[in-house]
């Protein structure tokens, strides 16, 4: 029996809010547990007003991925007024669930769903088959449909900038790395911190513990404490919520904050933050389909394109030496003169893998399956 998905309370209070003030009404839905079905309350579009949706494997909170994506959201509504609605849908697990909501969303007449995790990818490939007049658009996923597109920043660019950073700082030269899942997303952004760290300090170590989950709080804090007490004075992470952070300020170390800024969760701790900005692309993306021009090219933005950076780097934890080094390679980069996969580079058993002169394509980066030198720790079986 498929049951509805209720507004929160708080949702509810302020679509009732707004509404009084004459805007166009968004909604903010919660989906149920993995083992319920799922129908996601959209608000209806108005005449002339085009209904967009986004599918959070989360709760936007204030820091980390679904909160950098629901940042983009709010551009997308403050860029286009009544001209758009807007519908989340928070906390959708990978799986059935998320199939039945992206269904759900696109029998409701929105015309734009943008979902927001790689775990979506095969559901939205299903439903984008029945749905062929709904644009899909899927974050990190590789495969698409005549109305399925993808699209993904190029986090290992935040990441190298922050092991540059890394490198500088620590004086055990130990970090520790908390890593989500074992797929080449996450490994590139492993490999390409490293590469930084050891091209300014060559005797650094980076532990990665993995948890096998994006958002885990109670696991990203085992495996930071336990990356604490292996000697790591400087923590990196690749997981969704601020807890990395507040372990190094418990501790009285650094770490870093990934796709916002963290700060807040630990000023003396925080160094900086490799920060997503997806305002460009989603309002970029919205205008495609109003004008009907949009088509399903892979997008990969980054430094270039201002949509990956390191943001609020500490002064007071970061050496003017750094800072200077995380300028002049962040030019270089958004420059297209230098490439963090770029040879010679060698893997964890010393041998070879990228030679000199090579700098490796798109497609080889998506495939990237292996640690460089420098990384301790071991690969999941995938």
């Amino acid at each position: 029996m498929r049951r509805k998905v209720l507004i929160t309370m708080a949702s509810l209070a302020a679509a009732m809010l707004v509404s009084a003030c004459g805007k166009q009404e968004n909604t903010t839905t919660n989906a149920p547990a993995a083992a319920s079905d799922a129908q996601a309350s959209a608000a209806p579009a108005g005449k002339g007003t085009m209904a967009v949706a986004f599918v959070y494997i989360g709760n936007p909170g204030d820091a980390g991925w679904t909160f950098a994506h629901e940042q983009g959201a709010k551009a997308v509504e403050a860029k286009y007024g009544d001209k758009v609605t807007v519908t989340r849908v928070e906390n959708v697990p990978e799986g059935a669930d998320s199939e039945r909501v992206f269904r759900d969303l696109a029998s409701k007449g929105n015309k734009l769903i943008f979902g927001t995790s790689f775990g979506y990818m095969d559901s939205m490939v299903k439903t984008a088959a029945d749905f062929p007049d709904v644009t899909f658009e899927h974050a990190t996923g590789f495969k698409s449909a005549p109305n399925l597109g993808t699209y993904d920043v190029r986090t290992y660019e935040g990441a190298h900038l922050a092991g540059v950073v890394g490198g500088y700082t620590t004086k055990s030269n130990v970090i520790g790395y908390v890593a989500s899942v074992p797929i080449p997303e996450v490994i590139r952004n492993i490999d390409a911190f490293t590469i930084a760290a050891r091209e300014v300090n060559p005797k650094v170590k980076v532990k990665v513990v993995w948890i096998n989950s994006w958002f885990d709080p109670g696991k990203e804090r085992q495996a930071a404490e336990s990356l604490v007490g292996q000697g790591a004075d400087v923590l990196m992470q690749n997981v969704d919520s601020a807890v990395v952070m507040q372990v190094a300020e418990e501790k009285k170390i650094h770490a870093f904050g990934w796709d916002s800024d963290m700060s807040k969760f630990g000023p003396n701790a925080h160094l900086a933050s490799a920060a997503i900005d997806w305002s460009k692309y989603y309002i970029r993306t919205v205008d495609e389909v109003m004008q009907g021009t949009w088509k399903n090219t892979p997008v990969w933005g980054g430094i270039k394109e201002d949509e990956i950076n390191l943001v609020a780097i500490n002064d007071k934890a970061v050496s003017e030496a750094a800072r200077k080094a995380v300028t002049a390679r962040h030019d270089a980069i958004r420059d297209g003169k230098y490439d963090p996969f770029t040879g010679p580079l060698k893997g964890q058993d010393g041998k070879e893998i990228v030679p000199a002169g090579k700098t490796l394509n798109d497609d080889e980066k998506h495939q990237i399956n292996w640690f460089v030198e420098g990384v301790e720790g071991t690969l999941p079986k995938q």
